[in-house]
């Protein structure tokens, strides 16, 4: 009871708990007569009140991190999604490459002309002044595996077609719905593009 009552009232529970498992013990020892001294149990209440007093004492602050040596090598930052998206976000873009490059003999455009303004480099300068749509991306990840189940559809081939001359078409999934709607083939009563019909008064 006197090591329950020195310990602060948050402690008080888990003192107990190593009292009764401790008292057990003792109580064994004891019907089997195997210490008569009983050094045993001032071993057992020594160690009690050991455990108690750490538990009670404050825990050691934080302390303050050291700077690393200016002189040092840079650490290796290690590869993954998250790393490949900041490395993506901060990468120079091939339009920012083109602006930055000046081809040899013929003059860059600028934004107010006359080489005045901010230059624009080989922008719009290579081929036909378009710029290519990068389609596929290196180490581009997608959200299922190749080997998951179920049969996954991506957006990019299901709503986009290319032509014969290399470029992309967006079909427009109500075109053909519309166009039976006006020749008639199809019913207009239960039809989502169908509007309300007038009924003149009489």
């Amino acid at each position: 009871m006197e090591i329950c009552q020195s310990a602060t009232p948050s402690l008080r529970k888990d003192a107990l708990k190593k009292l009764a498992s401790k008292s057990v013990l003792a109580g064994r020892i004891d019907l089997l007569r195997r210490d008569l001294t009983g050094e045993t149990g001032r071993a057992y209440r020594d160690e009690i009140l050991k455990k108690i007093a750490k538990r009670q004492d404050l825990s050691p602050a934080k302390q303050p991190k050291p700077l690393p040596v200016p002189d040092s090598n840079p650490k290796k930052n290690r590869g993954g999604r998250r790393y490949r998206k900041r490395k993506e976000r901060y990468s120079t873009t091939d339009m920012s490459k083109l602006v930055n490059r000046m081809q040899f003999g013929i003059p860059e455009e600028s934004s107010l002309g006359d080489g005045l303004g901010f230059g624009y480099g080989m922008l719009g300068q290579d081929g036909n002044g378009k710029l290519p749509a990068k389609i596929a991306k290196k180490f581009k990840e997608t959200k299922h595996s190749a080997g998951s189940s179920g049969a996954t559809t991506s957006g990019f081939t299901s709503s986009l077609a290319f032509t014969s001359v290399q470029e992309l078409e967006l079909p427009n999934p109500q075109l053909h719905a519309y166009n039976q709607l006006r020749s008639g083939t199809q019913s207009t009563y239960f039809s989502e593009l169908g509007t309300f019909s007038k009924i003149k008064a009489v």
